[in-house]
Formats: structure tokens, sequence, C-alpha cells
């Protein structure tokens, strides 16, 4: 029988390694945010939410490729029925993280109905079949109700989840531990990593717990003023979903002995699980970082640029407008005769090759005009971004 003590210990004992990755976590997060221009921030963060929506399918078996993702949020489907729902769930997560990344969350993330409006906000934009859970030793189909905690038993690898009627205690004292007001900033930071186990131990829901666990460590390393649209710890997960997944799992063990602290479940599990998944966020802003410096990213847009006008695919007088995109966030397009040189039918040519080709955007016919990222050429703009088959 599964106890509040069950759940113990939810963070790991002081550490110095663990601080030191915490701290640099946080100031690599930091430097990274305050170099792109708020503009230029709102552009990567549409890329990268497709991207963290892609890398979260991955873990969970679901291979949808970015360019599916990418006509599905153009409102695009296939005929497949398949492939329509694993496009239909692709565009519920992307949506879920818009709204957390908007500030539009209703409720506190470290809270029992954060994680429930997660789950529901999800799952309510799912076709039914995907909300039909099947136990596989007994054939039993359930309908999943969206943000309703499990009322069955369920068995995960070798894990028994905890019995339904203990899930709201052990909520409530998962809730109490990460936000303990006497926590440090660091300690809170720590307590991402191993909260993300914690919550997957806890299995709230039927099915989902794997990407609400993700969306909820989003959630609150953007609470923490640590995480932002401009990166996704699921793509560190999904590089490495080996280890994950074995990390996860060994992190459910019970204590091994007396030199293995003092709670049910084993410390030194959960101690390896949170130095993996802090190593894999700032492995992620370290590699956005990179990808994303300005000169870089001018110069492989620039050789993109020339390559298309010597193909006669783009105009001439195109680059100065992708140049000012990168460099000013945005710009008015009674700008275009300037940075052109070009009349003002000739420049409107140009603005509208770009527009038209996707790798400029804008919210109206006459607003602003910023960089946009066409997935067909994410490869060249920025490299390694997806795994190169795909």
């Amino acid at each position: 029988m599964v106890t509040l003590a069950s759940i113990e210990p939810l963070l790991p004992e002081s550490n110095r390694d663990l601080e030191d990755l915490a701290i640099e976590l946080t100031s690599a997060a930091n430097r990274f945010a305050a170099r792109l221009h708020p503009i230029m921030r709102a552009s990567v963060g549409d890329l990268v939410r497709s991207m963290n929506c892609y890398y979260s399918n991955l873990i969970e078996g679901h291979n949808t490729l970015p360019i599916d993702i990418d006509r599905a949020m153009a409102g695009e489907y296939a005929g497949e029925p398949e492939k329509r729902n694993l496009q239909l769930e692709a565009r519920a997560h992307i949506e879920v993280q818009q709204l957390i990344d908007r500030s539009e969350m209703p409720f506190s993330v470290l809270s029992l109905e954060g994680i429930c409006w997660m789950h529901g906000e999800f799952c309510r934009r799912l076709p039914d079949e995907l909300l039909i859970v099947r136990n596989p030793d007994t054939g039993e189909e359930i309908k999943m109700v969206p943000g309703q905690l499990r009322t069955g038993h369920v068995k995960v690898g070798d894990h028994i989840a905890p019995e339904p009627e203990m899930i709201e205690p052990l909520i409530a004292r998962f809730v109490e531990a990460y936000s303990f007001k006497m926590l440090s900033k660091l300690q809170k930071i720590i307590g991402v990593g191993a909260s993300h186990h914690r919550l997957a131990w806890i299995h709230p829901f039927f099915d989902g717990n794997g990407r609400v666990s993700r969306l909820f460590s989003h959630a609150l390393l953007r609470e923490l003023e640590i995480g932002s649209e401009l990166w996704s710890v699921s793509r560190g997960l999904a590089r490495n979903v080996a280890d994950y997944k074995r990390l996860l799992a060994q992190a459910d063990q019970p204590r091994r002995g007396d030199l293995d602290g003092r709670g049910n479940l084993t410390q030194a599990g959960l101690t390896e699980f949170t130095v993996f998944f802090l190593s894999c966020c700032l492995d992620q802003v370290t590699f956005m970082e990179e990808l994303l410096k300005p000169e870089e990213l001018l110069n492989r847009v620039e050789v993109w640029c020339n390559e298309e006008v010597q193909m006669q695919r783009l105009p001439r007088g195109s680059w100065p407008l992708l140049r000012e995109a990168i460099l000013a966030g945005e710009f008015a397009r009674s700008q275009v005769q300037a940075l052109t040189g070009y009349q003002e039918r000739q420049g409107r040519t140009v603005l509208s090759s770009l527009l038209d080709c996707g790798v400029l955007t804008s919210p109206s016919p006459k607003g602003k005009v910023r960089l946009g990222f066409p997935i067909d050429i994410i490869e060249r703009w920025l490299p390694r971004l997806y795994p190169a088959v795909r």
C-alpha cells in the first residue's frame, strides 16, 4: 500500500556538482535570452514550439515529420486517419505550449489544478480515437476524460503506479515540497529535474503522463525564469532517449541501503536522474545559443539567399531585407525602398517574393515584417535542429 512516505525523497541531497550545474544553467539561460531581440524571440519561439512537439512525440514513439506538423498548424491534414490523428496530436501540444509561453495558464504550475489543466487542455484537443486507453493485459478499453485523474490501477514497465485514491494526497505533498518557501532559487531549479521524475512516478492520468511531465517541466522552468520559448529540453531528452527512460526507471527503485538516503525510494537514483535532466537543459541552451549567434545566422542566411538569387528563385535585393529582419527584429514596409535601393514598385516585388516563400512574415497586409522560418529552409539556416534524416 502506497503512503505519503512512499514518494520520499523529493529532492536530492545537497550536492556541489548539482549546485554548480544549476548555476551554470542559470547563467547560460540568462545570457542567451538577453542576446536576442524580443521580436526575434517571438519568431524563434514559434519554431521551437514545433520542434519541442516533434521531439516530445518522438519520445512517445510517434514520429510525426516536421513538414506534417507544419501543415497541421496551417490546417492542412492528411486523408489517412492515423496520420491525421498524429497531426492533431502535434497541434494540440503546440497550442498548449503557446498558452504556457503567453502566460495564459490560469493556475500555478505547482498545483493539482495546474497539472490537470495541462492534461485537460491537451486531451480535449485530441480526436476521440486518441482518448481510448487499452489495458495490455486484459484488453479492456477506457475512455479517458481530459484533465481527470485516473480512477484505476496502472503498471508502467516494472513500476506499479500508486493507487487512485492516493493520487491527490501525493500531488499535495509534491506541491508542498517543490514550492516550499525556504528553498533557495538553486534548490528550486534542482527541484525541476527531481519533480519531472516524481510526477511521472505518481502517474496521475491513464495516459499522457510523459507529455504532461515535459510540459510541466517547461512551464516550471519558465516560472523560475530559466526556461523560455527559445530552447526545448525535449530535444535533449529525445536525443538521449535510452538514458532518459533508463534513468527514469532507475529512480523508481527502492532505497538501496543505509548509504542511499533516508526515504523509501533511491536517493542516488533521483540524484543521477536530476543531473541528467539539468545537463540536457544546459546542453540545449548552449546548442540554441550557438545556433542563433547573429553573425553566424547572418552568414548562413546570406549564403542561402545568394544561391536562391543565382537560381532565380528570389529577386535581387532580397538579402538587405533578410539582414534587417535578423538585426532589427522587424521593419516597416516603408523602409523597403531605402533598404533595397529600388523604386517603390520594384521594392514591393522583392518584399512580396520573400513573404510568399515564408522567409519573411507579417501579421497583416500593411503590418511590420519579421523573419520567418519555413520548414523547408530550416536545415540550411539552423542545421542540426532536427535529425538529418526525417
